[in-house]
């Protein structure tokens, strides 16, 4: 249920990820919404790991984790397409 419940958090971070940082993205909305389901769940490994706690149902921290993975993502993937990393 865990991973199912990252996928969901990662739906809502990407839109809120965009949300955040609004602009022109290569890959458009599709591609947002799927870097907040990624930054959702490598988010949610890394906060489980770091000892934030499991999934266990819909709350304010997990989502924040999830929001945070998104924004990650979405940064080195704006960072990377538009060549800042190479």
């Amino acid at each position: 249920m865990g991973i199912l419940l990252w996928i969901v958090f990662g739906l809502i971070a990407g839109v809120l990820a965009k949300v955040i940082m609004p602009g022109r993205d290569p890959g458009g909305i599709i591609v947002t919404i799927l870097l907040g389901i990624v930054g959702a769940v490598v988010g949610g490994f890394i906060g489980t790991a770091l000892g934030f706690g499991t999934v266990t149902g819909f709350d304010i921290r997990s989502l924040a984790v999830a929001i945070g993975g998104a924004l990650v993502l979405l940064i080195a993937y704006r960072l990377i397409a538009r060549g800042a990393l190479v």
